[in-house]
């Protein structure tokens, strides 16, 4: 029996997961970082930290599985996009590991809005800049901490700099990169000009060679099959761009198909032969399957808003669960589930860590009355992450036909409560795959076609790519998520002369 390691690092989650060749998930082991906040606007971690955890996750993986790790064919890695990850010469980190929420560099990206900056890359880079990307990273590093960048050697990505330990070996890798404002999308490269616009031509040589998602990248070192219970000499894939795993990991091998990913950020995603370059959309990147362009409308306001509730306001339901074969997440399910779509009209803005309608707003509960109840403040969160996914949705549609049907991945799609709001709330029938991790099973896709496992991302898609279920809308529901949705959007109107001042 083959196997294929995927591995996942995402804003504090490291994860591995094991599958054999049918997309049968055999292990899967996580363990957390812990998030750094020095100051307002930074967030970061440990990066000897996050390596540490996943050299545990991949050793739980391995002796949890009882497999021979001669047997693991194939590994690839996938995580976080953008934010960025610096090491030295000798391979140590020359600052902590910077997350993607991270807004330190705000002020930079301002300027190059207002200042023409942004019209004159847009071409070549086909994306929008914020803040958590590497490019005002790098400029805020430059006029604040230069020291950093005079010991750095490479500028890399999340998950490049996890090939990197397993492997020895500095690569980026082209989905990941192609995300960053750091290179030429249009031509497939690295290009001083483009850096000179952003005043960053000096850090040329510390972005390193590109790598696409299914080219063998390295192998595993001694050093690490000791650490880990890995095989010497194991080969270690490209991997991918987190957005890009989780879509292939769903099966999106096809332009008529749509993704959305539920987790941290608010992803809404397809693929088309032809790129779309507007200002008004926020990413068109290379996907992982060649002659294919990924178009993107994100932000961070997804699923990471229930989990902040969950945290501060059912510590009860959390020590409930210890008692019961339930989580706290099933507590919120059935919360949600007592309260019918048309018996609350609180609207909650989904906008805890970053925004897509402005970068002064704010999240809040609008309409509470002394009779609502936790569910129905619950209730509400389900339908404003939804809603706002749904704002994204619309702009894509701008640009490509109505789908016959969505797939869904992340945290909200473990909850068939939620899956059917979004149903609802869309009015398309929603698919949910059988993996539960989802960007790891999208790595160790690349880990299969790279080791010849498979010839073609779709033969992959097409054997580790399952479908769990389909989540019908109910029509009864379309005018009553009409009205809210409608709601939804005058409340963000009218709030938007306000956030300023607060």
């Amino acid at each position: 029996m083959q196997y294929l390691l995927g591995i996942d690092n995402g804003g504090t989650m490291s994860k591995a997961a094991l599958y054999d060749t049918n997309g049968k998930e055999i292990a899967v082991s996580s363990c957390k970082t812990e998030m750094l906040m020095p100051k307002p606007g930074f967030t970061e971690r440990n990066m000897d930290e996050m390596w540490m955890a996943n050299v545990k996750s991949i050793k739980n993986v391995i002796e949890s599985a009882q497999v021979n790790p001669q047997d693991i064919v194939g590994v690839a890695t996938t995580g976080h996009g953008n934010g960025m990850y610096l090491v030295d010469e000798e391979g140590n980190p020359a600052y902590n590991g910077i997350i993607s929420t991270d807004t330190r560099a705000k002020d930079y990206v301002a300027k190059w809005y207002g200042d023409g900056t942004f019209d004159r890359v847009l071409p070549k880079t086909m994306q929008s800049i914020w803040a958590g990307q590497p490019v005002p990273l790098l400029a805020w590093f430059q006029d604040n901490m230069q020291e950093v960048l005079e010991k750095t050697k490479w500028v890399f990505m999340c998950k490049d700099y996890i090939r990197f330990k397993l492997t020895g070996v500095p690569y980026a890798e082209i989905t990941d990169m192609s995300g960053t404002n750091l290179m030429n999308v249009r031509d497939v490269k690295y290009d001083l000009e483009l850096l000179k616009e952003f005043g960053l031509e000096n850090i040329k040589e510390k972005l390193p060679p590109i790598k696409y998602s299914a080219e063998i990248c390295g192998k595993v070192t001694k050093e690490v099959a000791e650490l880990t219970g890995l095989a010497e000499g194991t080969p270690v894939a490209g991997g991918l761009f987190d957005i890009d795993s989780s879509a292939i990991a769903t099966g999106i091998t096809e332009e008529e198909k749509l993704c959305m990913i539920a987790g941290t950020w608010s992803i809404n995603e397809y693929i088309s032969k032809k790129p779309v370059v507007s200002r008004e959309l926020f990413m068109t990147s290379i996907y992982c399957m060649e002659g294919y362009w990924l178009t993107t409308e994100a932000s961070p306001t997804s699923a990471s808003n229930l989990e902040w509730f969950v945290t501060d306001f059912m510590k009860y339901e959390k020590e409930m669960s210890k008692n019961k074969d339930k989580s706290v997440y099933d507590f919120a399910n059935e919360m949600v589930a007592s309260i019918a779509p048309d018996k609350s009209n609180i609207i909650f803005l989904p906008f805890l860590y970053g925004t897509n309608v402005d970068a002064d707003a704010k999240a809040c509960f609008l309409g509470l009355n002394g009779w609502h109840t936790k569910a129905h403040m619950l209730r509400a969160i389900y339908e404003g992450v939804a809603f706002c996914h749904r704002a994204h949705i619309d702009k894509l549609l701008a640009y490509r036909d109505r789908p016959q049907a969505a797939r869904i991945a992340g945290g909200a799609a473990k909850s068939k409560e939620w899956v059917q709001i979004f149903a609802d709330v869309l009015q398309l029938p929603i698919e949910v795959t059988t993996s539960t991790e989802l960007g790891a099973l999208g790595a160790a896709i690349c880990a299969g076609i790279a080791t010849g496992v498979f010839d073609s991302f779709d033969s992959a898609a097409n054997s580790m790519v399952n479908v769990a279920y389909t989540c019908m809308p109910n029509k009864e529901c379309k005018e009553i998520y009409e009205k809210k949705y409608s709601l939804y959007q005058e409340t963000i109107e009218a709030l938007t002369p306000i956030w300023k001042k607060l």
